[in-house]
């Protein structure tokens, strides 16, 4: 038995190295690692990592079957919640969910929950384990969006026997799992594994369907789907109306990881370009600014920098990307807040200048805000120049207004999130949404959740 107060560490690439490659960063566990890692778990009767778990998986259970060498059983037991599991063991924030209700972190260290539901799930593609395809129940469902919830959604609704066909709105399945999540922290080919896996299940998927444009949802019940879930994510970038965003070589997060993931623009000569190597600053302190940045870092940047507006503590980042960002040589300017983009004027047409640096004021902290953060607050006269080249603006996202004006009757609130009550239902009957389409730009593992209860209130409403 393993009493260890810290977690088994995990194999990762040298920082050095891995600067300048897309390659995946973590390198997951052995059999070994993970049976000693796994050995670490109590088994606590009231299993508190549970209710810290958005899909509901019985941690406990599965990592019994891994301390008992148990591995396909140990996969089969997480599978029964969650349709992405080498996705979530990946880029879940467990150390806020599942990891924080874990009572081996009260003394130390929580048990490595997410590293060893990656293994189980790696190991369990590695044997090529498949899910049988459950009998139909005549009834069909169409989910609009391939991201966590959709996916979700699709394969629980799969496996309850309904014919599910998905529609993206790209030309690749996976949503923000593809084009918002880098390669070195979730490779697309664990991404396109899982979609395997679900269409192995029967789940269909048909690409470059724009609902709203495309099909509207109308349609699609004319079409004869019996209930529509809209998993649509939050894929309109936010700016922050100061002068100079119109510049050359400021960028969205979204359309620079987008450039970046799903367009290979990091090739030598991609057809989608952008821009390479200068010194490039992210605006922004969360997850998709560290992607941002450490993404602009392989790409071939001499300088990288994080600009926040509040300190580390407040930082809203995973402390492992964070650490990892700076093991990597991004420099944080914290305390800091972009006030204008400066340009390089052309003579030709002066509004189509390029980037020549970053005006920025220094911040200080007030009384917290509605968030529960302290408040920026800027320091008169500190004014200064950030000397770069490129600009990438990750201030977070909101949904696409598309859906709210094609579906007549669909109630979105002042953000553009799509209005639910607690099944997920909205306000058309028989259409039901979840994840960044309801709430904003939030976490892979909360969409998951979302899709979950759809689908459990989808079977509900059709079969009561």
């Amino acid at each position: 038995m393993n009493m260890s107060n810290k977690k088994t560490p995990m194999r990762m690439q040298d920082p050095a190295q891995r600067a300048k490659n897309f390659d995946e960063v973590a390198l997951g566990y052995s059999e070994e690692e993970a049976v000693s890692e796994a050995q670490r778990c109590l088994s606590c009767k009231n299993k508190p990592c549970v209710s810290g778990c958005p899909v509901g998986i019985d941690i406990p259970a599965f990592l019994k079957k891994i301390k008992e060498r148990a591995f396909d059983e140990a996969y089969e037991i997480v599978t029964r919640s969650s349709s992405l599991p080498a996705v979530c063991g990946r880029v879940c924030p467990q150390e806020t969910q599942c990891e924080k209700e874990c009572v081996r972190g009260k003394k130390g260290e929580p048990v490595a929950i997410g590293r060893l539901e990656r293994f189980v799930a790696d190991r369990a593609a590695a044997k090529k384990v498949k899910t049988e395809r459950p009998a139909p129940n005549g009834k069909a469902v169409a989910v609009v969006g391939s991201g966590p919830s959709g996916l979700t959604a699709a394969g629980d609704l799969a496996r309850k026997g309904y014919a599910v066909t998905v529609f993206e709105a790209l030309h690749v399945a996976g949503g923000v799992l593809v084009y918002g999540i880098p390669e070195f922290r979730l490779p697309k080919a664990i991404v396109r594994r899982e979609i395997e896996n679900l269409k192995s299940l029967g789940v269909k998927i048909e690409t470059n369907v724009v609902i709203g444009k495309t099909l509207t949802v109308d349609e699609l019940f004319e079409r004869g789907f019996s209930a529509v879930f809209l998993g649509t994510g939050a894929g309109l970038p936010n700016f922050m109306g100061i002068e100079g965003e119109g510049l050359c070589g400021v960028y969205s997060a979204n359309e620079f990881l987008t450039r970046s993931n799903l367009m290979q623009a990091y090739k030598e000569q991609p057809e989608t370009p952008i821009m390479k190597g200068g010194r490039v600053a992210v605006v922004g302190g969360g997850n998709v600014a560290m992607d941002a940045a450490r993404t602009a870092l392989r790409l071939g940047a001499e300088k990288v920098y994080i600009v926040y507006r509040r300190s580390m503590e407040e930082l809203p980042a995973r402390r492992e990307e964070v650490e990892h960002a700076v093991e990597e040589g991004i420099e944080f300017r914290l305390l800091c807040n972009p006030t204008k983009i400066l340009g390089v004027e052309e003579k030709a047409d002066p509004k189509f200048g390029f980037v020549r640096g970053m005006e920025c004021v220094k911040m200080t902290l007030g009384a917290p805000d509605e968030s529960g953060r302290r408040r920026p607050v800027p320091m008169e006269g500190s004014e200064f120049i950030l000397d770069v080249d490129t600009v990438v603006i990750a201030i977070g996202t909101s949904p696409n207004p598309l859906l709210k004006d094609t579906t007549a009757g669909l109630q979105t609130d002042r953000r553009g999130g799509i209005v639910v009550d607690e099944r997920g239902l909205t306000s058309r009957e028989n259409v039901f949404a979840g994840g960044d389409a309801v709430t904003g730009a939030a976490t892979v593992i909360s969409a998951m959740g979302a899709g979950k209860l759809a689908a459990r209130s989808i079977d509900q409403a059709l079969f009561s």
